[in-house]
């Protein structure tokens, strides 16, 4: 029997389904068909539902601790209400994508979290990792804090085992320092065996990527973990910046990917930015770090407007103001003529005037990196709600 099925257009890489055509299939085909497209509409939603996380989590320090408003938490907490609603891998814990080293990137922080948590996942200076190996003799699941590649790790180990599809047993049983500058492992001073239920617990998977890079799971203690196998490297970026170690390293990695990656060059877009780190150590007065666009909110506007904006204290701000015109491939030139000390309602005007070259190495809908006079390098993140 052949059935004519009209089917919505849905163009991913993966297969066509047009809109406007008509496709004559017998029951088996169109049955098989119709599967196929509405696995490719899934598959379409769960990327951009995990790239609505990871957009929602750049400018977060100390994997949670803090956020840049309270509107960043709740899109958050947002996105990740939508991927356990899709599910991700059924049965995560009975998959192989779910074995192996994850990088803890985002925890919520509730009183009852362990001192472990409270000590360490907070620090952004510290890299914290959770392996999960549930296929061998000794199924374990290990909670890691690394110091540094030069110093060391500590290292939290827990028996585990598989209750469900998606719960794993665990009971902490060792721990212990390992320091690069010591030959021998020094033992973490918490007696596992006397702490009896205190050690044991329980973590549930509630979304497993099926790329199997993006995991979110909740604990027994109310706490909720975004972790990720590879660290994007814009999230490598942002972490160096939190953490002040190998921020250098990680914009050029940024520029050189997204230099392959370009189909049209970076453009000084609209929209607000805060600028997080910049290459030039602040100097003792404000004005001239200000001037200088080395601290404070970047305003890119319509028909080449530009403003910078600096919270100076008590309600004062210092504004600066200007134009910018394109002047080369990705060079910009920057004239800033009118400035004022803000506070309320009520404007001081400055004698001021200022001229400089910015040009773009890197921009996307949230990272920015750009270079300005005396080869000063910028990062600033959008954090307006345009994109």
């Amino acid at each position: 029997m052949a059935l004519t099925l009209r089917v919505a257009n849905v163009n991913l890489g993966f297969e066509s389904c047009s809109r406007s055509s008509f496709v004559s299939l017998n029951s088996s085909t169109s049955r098989s068909f119709v599967f196929r497209c509405s696995q490719v509409q899934q598959l379409s939603i769960t990327q951009e539902s995990e790239n609505s996380l990871m957009e929602a989590l750049v400018g977060i320090q100390g994997r949670g601790r803090s956020s840049s408003s309270p509107n960043q938490l709740n899109a958050i907490d947002r996105a990740i209400q939508v991927l356990e609603s899709l599910g991700g891998v059924s049965d995560p814990t009975n998959s192989s994508l779910i074995e192996g080293r994850w990088q803890l990137i985002f925890t919520t922080r509730p009183g009852t979290a362990s001192p472990i948590q409270r000590t360490f996942v907070g620090v952004d200076f510290f890299s914290v990792f959770q392996e999960v190996y549930l296929r061998t003799n000794d199924p374990r699941v290990c909670n890691i804090v690394s110091f540094s590649d030069a110093i060391g790790e500590l290292k939290v180990e827990a028996a585990a085992s598989i209750k469900d599809g998606k719960r794993i047993l665990f009971r902490f049983d060792r721990a212990a320092f390992s320091f690069k500058f010591l030959p021998f492992k020094v033992p973490y001073p918490v007696p596992f065996k006397l702490l009896g239920d205190e050690a044991k617990g329980w973590l549930d998977t509630t979304y497993l990527s099926h790329s199997g890079n993006l995991r979110i799971s909740r604990g027994n203690k109310g706490t909720t973990f975004v972790l990720q196998k590879q660290t994007q490297p814009r999230q490598k970026l942002l972490t160096a910046i939190s953490s002040g170690v190998r921020v250098r390293e990680a914009i050029d990695e940024l520029i050189s990917l997204n230099k392959k990656s370009e189909d049209k060059e970076p453009e000084l877009e609209e929209g607000e930015w805060q600028m997080i780190w910049n290459s030039q150590t602040v100097t003792d007065s404000w004005l001239e770090n200000a001037a200088n666009g080395l601290m404070g909110k970047q305003i890119v506007g319509k028909n080449g407007r530009i403003k910078y904006v600096v919270d100076i204290l008590l309600g004062l701000k210092f504004s600066m103001a200007g134009n910018f015109v394109k002047s080369g491939p990705k060079v910009y030139e920057v004239t800033m003529d009118d400035a004022a000390i803000i506070g309320g309602p009520f404007g001081y005007p400055l004698e001021f005037g200022k001229k400089f070259i910015l040009e773009i190495l890197s921009s996307d809908e949230k990272v920015r990196i750009s270079r300005g006079d005396n080869g000063i390098i910028f990062v600033h993140i959008r954090t307006d709600a345009s994109r």
